[in-house]
């Protein structure tokens, strides 16, 4: 209260007066303040001199700057000498071309060693027309032995009347997924019938029989589970059980012996297995024991899966594959594989199986949910065939009589036809790669078209000629031809020079194919 008293106005108080020490303090610190103010106005003068410069650089940038914020503070950055230098880029040498690649060079070397012997390429050969029992190649009609119209109903008036039909009324492609807007009625007609068929609860169809076995095998297995295969299985299976990443192994072709002892190595190691095996081996032309091979995976817990790609409309009485050629409940295996492709002169593939199967492949196989779905001829044509197969045994039973003929004329003329089971397949062994090529060579000059398997489809020293046998083949086709393939073969075999077999030595061991 006494200082708040003294300082109003009008009280007598004064400010004794200062030593001499006292006012030079009093001046030297007004001084310092002074200058601090000073300092500190020079200080915000310069701040806003800064200031309104950045700004002027800031708007300066932006209107040069393409790309938004981003693009206006780098060029800021360039323009107040602030950028980081720039990141040196690493450089790379041009891509390689393809002709460098492995692959390449593999076929190149077999050109190569073609053209040393003089030998045309057998493959990609064009045809007009039909392909069946005969066929129509630069202008001469040739009997073949080439293609898998096992029962002629790519030849069928039928067949062909119904794909015509489907295309007037749903055009040629159902353009979308089945899974959004390329379910058409046809479609599950053709399934149903097909699961009738193998007396199974569900079907569902793709649009290649490749995809049917990359998608099923792929999507149903994974890397806790277990596959065994045969060891002659078809690539589609092999690509299918790689994209599984599950635990895969082979067994010896047709040793179910071999089968039990890898599935006892390995099955207790993982959460489910599946077993796969062919209905028919497209090149051996032999089949497995079906009946062993249901009791096997029923004593390992594991699924079986039958590729019946070239047993559909062969085996069994009336064309319904192993099953039928077995006696058995088709149900007592899990899935059942085929294409359309062969007995069903269409496109495509299938599974039949049970229902749960069949939901599980419609909303997850990805060659099924991500691509379109199968073509409205490709469908009624395979609905036709399929319809022709069950009503006429008569076909199945001529190709039956058709393949023991050529088997029996084959091992009376000293062929070797391996361990075919004279149904629709049977092979003619060479063994040289050469030897092979020209005799498809003379066989194409006498009149007859059939194709070699050479390495590296099959052993360097195991190459062969596969006939597809067909219900329209005559017997005299099949006789003729026969006797000479015996002819040609021997003919060959006396003409091939010391040189070429030194040389064919040398690139067997080359390839790694010696066996």
């Amino acid at each position: 209260m006494l200082i708040l008293f003294l300082a109003l106005p009008g009280s007598s108080w004064r400010r004794p007066p200062a030593s001499n020490l006292q006012r030079q303090e009093r001046r030297k610190e007004a001084s310092r303040t002074t200058q601090s103010r000073s300092s500190k106005r020079k200080a915000k003068m310069t701040d806003d001199g800064a200031s309104r410069d950045d700004h002027v650089a800031w708007l300066e940038a932006a209107g040069r700057a393409r790309g938004g914020i981003k693009g206006a503070a780098r060029s800021l950055a360039r323009t107040l000498g602030t950028m980081p230098p720039a990141e040196v880029q690493p450089t790379f040498e041009p891509a390689m071309p393809f002709s460098d690649l492995p692959v390449f060079q593999s076929m190149d070397k077999h050109r190569s060693v073609a053209s040393m012997f003089g030998l045309k390429n057998p493959f990609y050969r064009a045809h007009d027309g039909r392909l069946g029992a005969t066929t129509v190649h630069e202008g001469r009609v040739l009997v073949n032995f080439a293609s898998y119209d096992y029962l002629g109903l790519n030849q069928e008036p039928a067949v062909a009347a119904a794909a015509k039909a489907a295309v007037d009324e749903c055009g040629t492609s159902v353009s979308a997924s089945r899974l959004v807007a390329g379910e058409r009625y046809m479609h599950r007609e053709l399934e149903s019938e097909l699961a009738d068929f193998y007396r199974c609860e569900a079907c569902l169809t793709f649009v290649s029989g490749h995809a049917t076995n990359v998608s099923t095998v792929g999507m149903l297995m994974g890397s806790d589970d277990l596959i065994v295969q045969d060891e002659l299985m078809h690539n589609s299976v092999i690509v299918g059980a790689k994209l599984s990443r599950a635990t895969c192994h082979s067994f010896r072709h047709n040793d179910l012996d071999d089968l039990e002892k890898v599935l006892r190595q390995h099955r207790a190691k993982h959460k489910n297995a599946l077993i796969i095996a062919e209905g028919l081996y497209s090149m051996d032309g032999d089949f497995p024991d079906l009946p062993r091979l249901i009791l096997i995976k029923e004593r390992y817990g594991a699924w079986l899966m039958i590729d019946e790609a070239h047993s559909l409309g062969v085996m069994g009485k009336t064309g319904r594959g192993s099953a039928e050629h077995f006696g058995l409940d088709p149900r007592r295996v899990d899935i059942w594989m085929g294409t359309l492709s062969k007995t069903l002169a269409s496109c495509g593939g299938y599974i039949c199986g049970s229902h749960d199967l069949i939901e599980i492949l419609k909303y997850q196989a990805p060659g099924f949910v991500y691509s379109v779905g199968l073509s409205p001829p490709s469908t009624a044509a395979t609905l036709a065939a399929l319809r022709i197969l069950k009503g006429d045994a008569g076909r199945v039973a001529k190709l039956q009589a058709n393949g023991r003929l050529f088997l029996d004329e084959a091992r009376r003329a000293g062929l070797d036809t391996m361990t075919s089971a004279g149904l629709s397949v049977v092979p003619v062994m060479v063994g040289c790669p050469v030897r092979a090529v020209r005799l498809t060579d003379k066989l194409l000059e006498r009149g007859i078209n059939a194709l070699p398997i050479i390495h590296p489809a099959v052993p360097m020293k195991a190459a062969r000629l596969r006939f597809f046998i067909t219900s329209k083949h005559t017997p005299e086709q099949i006789c003729s031809t026969v006797e000479l393939i015996a002819a040609e073969l021997a003919t060959i075999a006396k003409r091939q020079s010391l040189v070429e077999r030194a040389t064919l030595a040398v690139v067997a061991v080359r390839e790694g194919g010696g066996s």
